[in-house]
């Protein structure tokens, strides 16, 4: 079993947490934690931002906070130690840097099937995760 165990969700995709949420509270066992960890996207620009509210960013932390306790609350099982993280910005960089600042053993994550236009075009958050990570990462599909 792992002490810590990072797992990423994203609250509007359920296929981010339905597979891999039992995975990851299996790998922590009754003595392990399980951080779960929610990340506000990065909008991408200055300009867009200078039309949302000063306290935006705040607001949107606090609201994924209160979102993700409730969802901790209802789906993980009883008796797991579970703590709830949030960041701001781009996903795969915050992801690392949660595992690396909470001292995580395994990063537990959810990945859509491969589509090479897709991540050509795009790329894969968790494919980003898997190469620059420096800890055991269980992608599950």
């Amino acid at each position: 079993m792992f002490a810590n165990v990072l797992l990423p969700i994203d609250l509007n995709h359920p296929a981010s947490w339905n597979k891999a949420l039992p995975m990851a509270v299996k790998l922590c066992g009754s003595e392990g934690t399980l951080h779960v960890l929610g990340i506000v996207h990065d909008l991408g620009s200055a300009m867009i931002s200078s039309f949302l509210p000063a306290d935006f960013e705040k607001r949107a932390l606090q609201q994924m906070k209160e979102q993700l306790d409730t969802f901790c609350e209802e789906n993980v099982p009883e008796g797991t130690n579970v703590v709830v993280h949030v960041e701001h910005g781009h996903v795969p960089e915050h992801l690392l840097h949660a595992a690396k600042q909470l001292g995580a053993d395994l990063i537990v994550m959810a990945s859509h099937p491969p589509d090479d236009l897709q991540t050509m075009l795009v790329g894969s958050n968790a494919e980003k995760v898997v190469r620059h990570a420096t800890i055991p990462v269980m992608v599950v599909r």
